[in-house]
Parts: C-alpha cells; sequence; structure tokens
C-alpha cells in the first residue's frame, strides 16, 4: 500500500516550493518519492525542480482532470509497474478543481495498492485577503480548492501585517473548519502533519471501505461485487436517488446477460456505460462527501 498526496493551490501560490521541501523530507526519512506534474502549457517548467532520481511523470496542458483521468491513471499504472517507491506526490494545475483532480487519481484497476492520505491545498494569504478582486469564476475556483482541503497552508504569510495574518486564520477556520490550518513561508510544512492526514480508509478484504472523514470532506469508498449482478435500469435507478454529495463513480459493474463486467462512469448526474472485452474486477469507486453513509445496491440492501 503506497501513500499518495494531492497537492492543490491556486496559480502562484507556492506548491513547487512545497513539493521540492516534503521530497527532500521524504529524502532524509529513507521514503522513496514519485511525482506526477500536471502543468497547463506544453513546457515542463516546473518540473524542473525535481530531482533527477525521483520517478516522475509529466502530464502537460492541464489533463489530468476531465478527459485526461485516463492518461492520469495510465501514468500511475506505468509508476507502480516500472519504478520503487513509497510515497506518490501528485501536484496539479492551479486550475485543477480539487474534485476533478481526485477522481484522476482513483481507479478500481489500482484502488488496492493505493492509499489516498489527503488534499493539501496552499493558499496563497495575500490572495485571500484581495480575492474580491478576481472575477466570479476564479475566485469560485479559488475557494473551492481551499474548501476541500484536508490540510491547508496559508503560504506567504510574512507578506502580511500581524493584523492581517490574524484575518486570514479566522476566515479560512470559518470557511474550511475541517482542514489543520498551518501558517507557511515558502510553503513548508513538517512531514508529521502530512502523515497524519487520513482522507481515506485503507483498503481490506470487507465487501465495503468508507472513508473516516467529516461530512463536508472529500473522500472515496471502494465497493467490490462478489456474485451480484444488475440490470442496467436497477443500478441506474439506484444512482437517480443517490444523495447529491456523490460527485463521481467508476468502475466496473456486473450486468446481467452480459459476460464481463461493464465500465460505467457518474459524473454530476450523468451516467455512461461502456462495453469491456475482458473480464474486469467487479469494483466500483464512489467519490464526494459523507460517502460511508451511501446504501449502495445489491451490498447495503
Amino acid at each position: 500500500m503506497k501513500d499518495v498526496y494531492l497537492f492543490s493551490g491556486f496559480l502562484g501560490s507556492g506548491k513547487t516550493s512545497m513539493l521540492t521541501d516534503v521530497i527532500r523530507q521524504l529524502k532524509e526519512n529513507g521514503l522513496k518519492p514519485a511525482v506526477i506534474m500536471n502543468e497547463l502549457g506544453k513546457l515542463p517548467f516546473d518540473s524542473q525542480a525535481v530531482e533527477e532520481d525521483v520517478p516522475l511523470k509529466e502530464m502537460l496542458d492541464g489533463c489530468i482532470c476531465c478527459s485526461g483521468a485516463e492518461k492520469t491513471e495510465a501514468q500511475i499504472q506505468s509508476l507502480l509497474l516500472d519504478s520503487e517507491f513509497d510515497v506518490l506526490i501528485i501536484e496539479t494545475t492551479g486550475a485543477a478543481h480539487p474534485v476533478e483532480a481526485l477522481d484522476a487519481v482513483y481507479s478500481p484497476l489500482f484502488a488496492e495498492q493505493l492509499h489516498v492520505k489527503g488534499i493539501v491545498t496552499v493558499a496563497d494569504s495575500k490572495l485571500w485577503l484581495n480575492r474580491g478582486t478576481l472575477t466570479p469564476q476564479i475566485r469560485s475556483l479559488f475557494m473551492e480548492q481551499i474548501r476541500h482541503a484536508h490540510l491547508l497552508l496559508a503560504n506567504k504569510i510574512d507578506l502580511l501585517t500581524e493584523t492581517e495574518q490574524a484575518q486570514v486564520v479566522y476566515e479560512l477556520q470559518g470557511f474550511n473548519p475541517h482542514a489543520f490550518i498551518l501558517q507557511t513561508t515558502n510553503g513548508r510544512v513538517p512531514l508529521h502533519l502530512l502523515e497524519n492526514l487520513t482522507a481515506t480508509a485503507q483498503v481490506d478484504k470487507r465487501d465495503i471501505v468508507s472513508a473516516p472523514i467529516s461530512s463536508t470532506q472529500l473522500g472515496s469508498r471502494l465497493v467490490e461485487f462478489r456474485e451480484e449482478t444488475f440490470t442496467q435500469e436497477q443500478f441506474e435507478e439506484w444512482v437517480r436517488h443517490l444523495p447529491d454529495s456523490v460527485y463521481r463513480m467508476k468502475g466496473y459493474v456486473p450486468v446481467e446477460g452480459i459476460r464481463n463486467p461493464m465500465l460505467f462512469q457518474y459524473a454530476y448526474g450523468m451516467v455512461q456505460w461502456l462495453p469491456e472485452y475482458v473480464k474486469m474486477p467487479a469494483k466500483l469507486v464512489i467519490i464526494g462527501e459523507n460517502v460511508g453513509a451511501v446504501s449502495v445496491i445489491g451490498v447495503d440492501y
């Protein structure tokens, strides 16, 4: 089981500075890091900060999210097959929504090999105070990255007065009361704070693994279907009654009359079915808030 951290934060907030310092700490503790780095442009500027002895996969043009999720899964699979590492760090582009970025990490193909520890968001403290100057769309993204963090860095705190520092911490605590907030300069975070994150439970031999986290935090749940099969209509009927707190699902669902489990994807109310020509494991990953309370078809009733 390999620990995975997702580093989030707005453009220019200090994610890469945090990344290089965390890599240093991991090595000092005898751990081997690997990195998937996501960048908006076609040139890997930030990846030059990663030392050559660290396994690195680059995702250019911001493709870790949405349509690029399959490419990210392939990169993770490649790392698992070809590289020796203990900890995987995924640094998202500053324009990535944390739900979409987290979605790209989860796959039924290797869910049992990865332990997603949590989302670490770097927030530019000065930008937080000046967030009213951002366009509504950019401000919304900036706030979403902060709202979904499990660990929140109030970075560039040295640029503020003591009064402003207190205001930033007070407002961030009010906006995301479930995240540990750390005031930082140059994105420096002690390794033990990362290691103490518990965003997702480790997979064991039970049918269901739920996420022991706050009801307002992102988490995942892995469901393994044993002998059950469903019609597509039965399964979609269950989907229609899911709470709004379920954002994404993906996996392989055993369907009556069809030889191999079908690839199933769900995103914000939309479903997609695709046939599979090889027998894939009948597993489903659910991503959302308070996913441990969701009743699962064929498992919970």
